[in-house]
Protein backbone atom coordinates (compact mmCIF):
# COMPACT_ATOMS: atom_id res chain seq x y z
CA UNK A 1 0.00 0.00 0.00
CA UNK A 2 0.94 3.44 -1.24
CA UNK A 3 0.05 6.85 -0.11
CA UNK A 4 -0.14 9.94 -2.02
CA UNK A 5 1.21 12.41 0.34
CA UNK A 6 0.85 15.40 -2.09
CA UNK A 7 -3.07 14.34 -2.25
CA UNK A 8 -3.21 13.99 1.78
CA UNK A 9 -1.70 17.52 2.11
CA UNK A 10 -3.83 19.00 0.00
CA UNK A 11 -6.80 17.75 1.47
CA UNK A 12 -5.48 18.55 4.72
CA UNK A 13 -4.96 22.06 3.53
CA UNK A 14 -8.48 22.86 2.27
CA UNK A 15 -9.89 20.80 5.13
CA UNK A 16 -7.88 23.72 7.30
CA UNK A 17 -8.98 26.15 4.73
CA UNK A 18 -12.75 25.52 4.69
CA UNK A 19 -12.65 25.51 8.46
CA UNK A 20 -11.18 28.24 9.46
CA UNK A 21 -13.40 30.51 6.90
CA UNK A 22 -16.73 28.73 8.68
CA UNK A 23 -15.31 30.12 11.95
CA UNK A 24 -14.49 33.35 10.66
CA UNK A 25 -18.06 33.76 8.91
CA UNK A 26 -19.94 32.52 11.80
CA UNK A 27 -17.98 34.83 13.93
CA UNK A 28 -18.48 37.79 11.96
CA UNK A 29 -22.59 36.66 11.82
CA UNK A 30 -22.22 36.94 15.89
CA UNK A 31 -20.73 40.37 15.53
CA UNK A 32 -23.21 41.57 13.29
CA UNK A 33 -26.07 40.34 15.05
CA UNK A 34 -24.56 41.81 18.43
CA UNK A 35 -24.78 45.24 16.14
CA UNK A 36 -28.05 45.03 14.86
CA UNK A 37 -29.54 44.67 18.49
CA UNK A 38 -30.64 41.32 18.87
CA UNK A 39 -28.22 40.57 22.13
CA UNK A 40 -29.51 42.65 24.78
CA UNK A 41 -30.52 45.81 22.99
CA UNK A 42 -30.15 49.39 24.69
CA UNK A 43 -33.43 51.02 24.83
CA UNK A 44 -31.91 54.59 24.04
CA UNK A 45 -30.58 53.11 20.74
CA UNK A 46 -33.22 54.29 17.50
CA UNK A 47 -32.98 51.48 14.97
CA UNK A 48 -32.82 52.25 11.79
CA UNK A 49 -31.15 51.36 8.32
CA UNK A 50 -27.18 49.90 9.97
CA UNK A 51 -29.39 48.12 12.45
CA UNK A 52 -31.54 46.26 9.19
CA UNK A 53 -27.83 45.87 7.24
CA UNK A 54 -26.32 44.21 10.39
CA UNK A 55 -29.23 41.88 10.97
CA UNK A 56 -29.02 40.98 7.19
CA UNK A 57 -25.18 40.57 7.61
CA UNK A 58 -25.53 38.46 10.43
CA UNK A 59 -28.43 36.57 8.68
CA UNK A 60 -26.24 35.68 5.19
CA UNK A 61 -23.10 35.14 7.73
CA UNK A 62 -24.84 32.94 9.04
CA UNK A 63 -26.97 30.60 6.17
CA UNK A 64 -23.09 30.59 4.25
CA UNK A 65 -22.02 28.73 7.72
CA UNK A 66 -25.15 26.44 7.82
CA UNK A 67 -24.72 25.80 3.87
CA UNK A 68 -20.57 24.94 3.99
CA UNK A 69 -22.00 22.67 7.20
CA UNK A 70 -24.78 21.00 5.55
CA UNK A 71 -22.64 19.84 2.47
CA UNK A 72 -20.09 18.28 4.69
CA UNK A 73 -22.53 16.30 6.35
CA UNK A 74 -24.15 15.54 2.91
CA UNK A 75 -20.64 14.58 1.65
CA UNK A 76 -20.49 11.91 4.89
CA UNK A 77 -23.48 10.55 4.35
CA UNK A 78 -24.58 8.81 1.46
CA UNK A 79 -27.44 9.96 0.35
Amino acid sequence: MKIDWGALAGVVGVSLGVTVVVIVMFSLGLAAWDRAGHGEPAPDVPRGRPQKVAAATAVLCFAASLTVAAYGIDLIIPG
